[in-house]
């Protein structure tokens, strides 16, 4: 066990070595698969041997928070009872590290965790959730708190942090925050948002290469905050206008809970989108192939050769087939090949308007009498 924790914790040391330190500006990192933000604090012997035991800790800890954002808290807690660290580490693409620090015993560090796509998205398919290999385009928020006082963008305020916090860059929408460096105080001021000077917005909206912006403006109110979002994104026209009462009665989890639920809203309106775009693609595929002759490898159990004989009459006079090549014969069954037209799914109606059930159990086909 000791063999594999070092051969695990050199690994990661690895790829720590070869990844990117996060920019400071420019075009933001998104991937579903990665996770930003996660933070450890370990104490060991020594400083060196606390952060290697943090190289561990960290790639662990962004497992299963991203196992929590793709699924659920279920989710999560399923893989803290199956998966040990070792079982984690062939899954790690690489770390890279916001921000550490150190002392004798002692490392902190905050990690941007990245997991390989394709080895991380089919062990989500094996728990029976598809993620999307595709993410929608990132939107750029200016989240402008309506203070008493004065309005504000760049202040460090209530609005502001919770965008922060979200760490939206890696969500199905990217949501990215602006870092508000002196680049962006020059680029644009509070009232340049609020009146939508079209050439400050396109400026700095350049600067982080997303395809869209929004203002996201709030204010509070005696018991809450008046969140207002409205603009142009590649997935529609955005109006958000209501005002949030936290449940907890403390107002500052009001702008964490509101912002949430604008992320859940961008969420499904992109599921929605992308399902629709994959059910339009799949009937044009249909309609595209309706006309040519297809085949299937299709199973026929019977019990006798007149049952078979009267299977197979059913199968030829069923609507769209237009033909059966026997490929095997023995005294309970049969394998065929199906020849028909009009995709798999038409065929199953053509089916049972005969009195014949086509079903696929695993990767077989079969036919049997309803």
């Amino acid at each position: 066990m000791g063999r594999i924790w070092r051969n695990a914790a050199a690994a990661v040391a690895f790829l720590l070595l070869f990844s990117q330190v996060a920019v400071l500006a420019g075009p933001v990192e998104t991937s579903v698969f990665a996770v930003q933000g996660v933070e450890v604090d370990v104490s060991s012997t020594d400083a060196a041997t606390a952060k290697n035991q943090a190289l561990m800790d960290v790639q662990v800890k962004a497992f299963f928070q991203l196992a929590e954002r793709l699924g659920s808290p279920e989710l999560a807690q399923a893989f803290e009872e199956k998966f040990k660290p070792e079982d984690i580490a062939p899954y790690l693409k690489s770390l890279s590290i916001e921000q550490e620090s150190s002392a004798p015993g002692r490392y902190i560090g905050t990690f941007t965790v990245r997991f390989l796509p394709e080895k991380t998205r089919k062990l989500y398919e094996s728990y029976g959730i598809n993620v999307p290999t595709i993410q929608a385009d990132p939107i750029l928020v200016l989240p402008v708190w309506r203070g008493p006082e004065a309005n504000q963008l760049w202040e460090e305020n209530p609005w502001r942090k919770a965008w922060l916090d979200l760490k939206g860059e890696q969500g199905l929408v990217p949501i990215i925050v602006p870092l508000g460096d002196l680049e962006d105080t020059e680029t644009l001021t509070v009232e340049d948002a609020l009146y939508n000077d079209p050439v400050k917005l396109e400026a700095i909206r350049r600067r982080y290469g997303a395809p869209s912006i929004l203002v996201a403006q709030a204010q509070p109110t005696e018991d809450g905050i008046h969140v207002y979002i409205e603009g142009e994104t590649k997935l529609g026209k955005v109006l958000f206008n209501k005002i949030y009462k936290p449940e907890d009665g403390q107002t500052t989890s009001a702008a964490p809970a509101a912002i949430q639920k604008f992320q859940n809203l961008l969420v499904e309106t992109y599921k929605e989108r992308a399902a629709q775009i994959a059910a339009a693609k799949a009937a044009e595929d249909e309609a595209r192939n309706s006309n040519h002759p297809q085949s299937l490898a299709v199973a026929v159990p019977f019990s006798s050769p007149r049952e078979w004989n009267a299977i197979r009459s059913r199968i030829l006079s069923a609507p769209n087939v237009v033909g059966v090549d026997l490929s095997t014969l023995s005294a309970d069954g049969a394998v065929i090949k199906l020849n028909f037209t009009r995709g798999v799914s038409n065929l199953r109606g053509s089916m049972k308007q005969v009195g014949l059930n086509l079903s696929q159990y695993g990767s077989t086909w079969v036919i049997q009498p309803m």
